[in-house]
């Protein structure tokens, strides 16, 4: 079996690892889902890679995220324990393959595949990483959503159940689709927010960018409040805390980059200056994971 190190996968998934480079060092016989009820027939799932939500109708199931095409089984299998009705809607919160990689199966077995337009454009053209250099070819054309919006919200509804989902422009990617609960008051964030007590990825050339990352923060709080039950892309189950010390995280981040790009300091300038050194001793892993941070914060502003 291909296995891959704790220490290795979290650098796959900082540098936002295609689906065919994180898939084949997995093991994914021994991936187990865990699953956590968070109240009015209400779910979340995490196994491996991003975070999974699910909401019971009376007659059928949304469900948001769907982990590597390898775990449908088990997410599946897991869902059923919940509930035997059919998955009618698959949300995809972005087009990075830990959380679209079920795409395929899912959508075999008569889930339609939501998402906002720039997720399929990104997965039926294929994307390059902005700090490698690293290209993840096209998916395959059962894998893509069959049903898109371009922007603003839409509502997805299953057997009384609703999920309002609202597109909010160039955070992680430029295709990023958070999503709301309202009977349940749960929100899922996708990668725009998670919630493992380190930095997260900015995937700058597919659209993402600190502003944007902060305008879906303040979208987060606002939708809140200290009951709400907040589904992070990946970490534990949050709260509306954790949004507010996510945000400041980022506004000191934006704030400090800009102005050295304001004052014209280059990208290896700023590098050597370390401007969030003090960020860095609660918020990196390791100095790699530091320095990707301040380059995709940094590039967040060269993209514009």
């Amino acid at each position: 079996m291909k296995r891959m190190t704790l220490a290795a996968l979290a650098g796959a998934a900082m540098l936002f690892a295609g689906t065919a480079i994180a898939q084949q060092n997995v093991d994914f016989s021994k991936v187990e889902i865990k699953t956590t009820d968070l109240g009015n027939k209400t779910y979340m799932l995490q196994g491996q890679g991003g975070n999974i939500t699910v909401a019971v109708g009376t007659d059928g199931i949304v469900m948001v995220d769907s982990e590597f095409a390898p775990l449908h089984d088990k997410i599946k299998a897991a869902i059923e324990k919940i509930s035997p009705l059919p998955i009618k809607y698959l949300i995809n919160t972005h087009y990075h393959g830990d959380h679209t990689g079920g795409n395929a199966p899912f959508h075999k077995d008569g889930a339609i595949v939501v998402a906002q337009d720039n997720i399929r454009t990104r997965l039926a053209a294929g994307t390059m990483n902005g700090l490698t250099g690293n290209k993840t070819a096209p998916v395959a054309a059962d894998a893509l959503p069959t049903e898109t919006y371009i922007g603003g919200s839409k509502t997805v509804e299953v057997g009384g159940r609703k999920a309002l989902l609202t597109h909010v422009n160039n955070a992680h990617t430029d295709g990023d689709t958070w999503v709301f609960i309202p009977d349940a008051n749960v929100l899922a964030t996708g990668d725009t927010f998670t919630n493992t007590g380190r930095y997260n990825t900015i995937d700058f050339a597919n659209g993402g960018d600190i502003r944007g990352l902060i305008r879906a923060v303040d979208s987060y709080i606002k939708v809140s409040n200290d009951d709400t039950k907040i589904v992070p892309g990946h970490g534990g189950l949050a709260k509306k805390a954790d949004l507010i010390a996510w945000r400041e995280m980022l506004v000191t981040s934006r704030d400090r980059v800009q102005k050295l790009l304001d004052e014209g300091q280059s990208e290896q300038q700023v590098l050597a200056e370390r401007p969030l050194a003090d960020l860095d001793k609660k918020w990196a892993a390791n100095d790699q994971q530091a320095q990707n941070w301040l380059r995709m914060v940094y590039n967040s502003f060269k993209r514009s």
